[in-house]
C-alpha cells in the first residue's frame, strides 16, 4: 500500500485535474510536503484521505490497493492473454487501447499507472507515445515498458532515451512482464 502520492496520483485517485490537487496543496488545503531541491509536491496518504473526506471524495479508488494498467498493443491475441494474466493475479485494474491514438485518450482518462506498449502500433511507433506522454508533468508518476520483437540494440536505447523505464524483446515469458511490472511499481 502506498504511503506518499504524487499531485498525479492524487488527481486520479480524486478524479480531479492534477492542477486542482496543485491549488488545493498550495493554499493549505492539502497537507504535504516538496521534495528538497525540486518543484515536486508530495502527498501523504493520512493527508489524503482527511482531505477526501473534507470535501465527500469516495475512498474506493484509494482503498482498492490495485494498480492501473494499460495494456496498448494492435494484436487482440495478446491483449487478451496480458488482460487474463493480469486481471487473475489481482492485483491490477486493466483497460486496453490497439493504437498510439487510443493509447492517448485512455492515458488522459484512466491515468494508468504503468503501461504495456507495443513498439509498432497501426499508426505511430512507441517513440512517439512515450515522448508525447513525458512532456505531460501530470504523467510524471505512469512507469512504461515497451514490448517488442526489435533487436536492434540502438533502437533499444533511444526508446529507453524517449522515456520507456523497461523493454522486453518478443517473445517474452509473461511471468518476466510481471516480475518487471512488480519491480517498477514497487509491489
Amino acid at each position: 500500500m502506498k504511503s506518499v502520492y504524487s499531485t498525479g496520483e492524487a488527481a486520479a485517485i480524486c478524479k480531479v485535474s492534477q492542477q486542482t490537487i496543485i491549488r488545493c496543496f498550495d493554499a493549505g488545503k492539502l497537507q504535504g510536503f516538496r521534495v528538497p531541491g525540486s518543484r515536486f509536491r508530495r502527498i501523504p496518504r493520512e493527508s489524503l484521505i482527511k482531505f477526501m473526506k473534507e470535501n465527500d471524495i469516495p475512498l474506493d479508488l484509494l482503498d482498492s490497493g490495485r494498480r492501473k494498467v494499460l495494456v496498448v498493443d494492435d494484436d487482440p491475441e495478446i491483449v487478451e492473454l496480458m488482460v487474463d494474466v493480469l486481471e487473475r493475479d489481482g492485483r491490477f485494474d486493466v483497460r486496453t487501447a490497439g493504437s498510439g491514438y487510443d493509447a492517448g485518450v485512455m492515458t488522459q482518462e484512466f491515468q494508468p499507472d504503468i503501461i504495456i506498449l507495443d513498439y509498432m502500433l497501426p499508426d505511430v511507433n512507441g517513440n512517439v507515445v512515450c515522448k508525447t506522454i513525458r512532456q505531460n508533468p501530470a504523467f510524471e508518476h505512469m512507469k512504461i515498458i515497451i514490448v517488442s520483437g526489435v533487436v536492434n540494440p540502438d533502437e533499444v536505447s533511444q526508446l529507453i532515451e524517449a522515456g520507456a523505464d523497461e523493454f522486453l524483446q518478443k517473445p517474452f515469458s509473461i511471468d518476466e512482464l510481471v516480475s518487471k511490472m512488480t519491480s517498477l511499481l514497487a509491489l
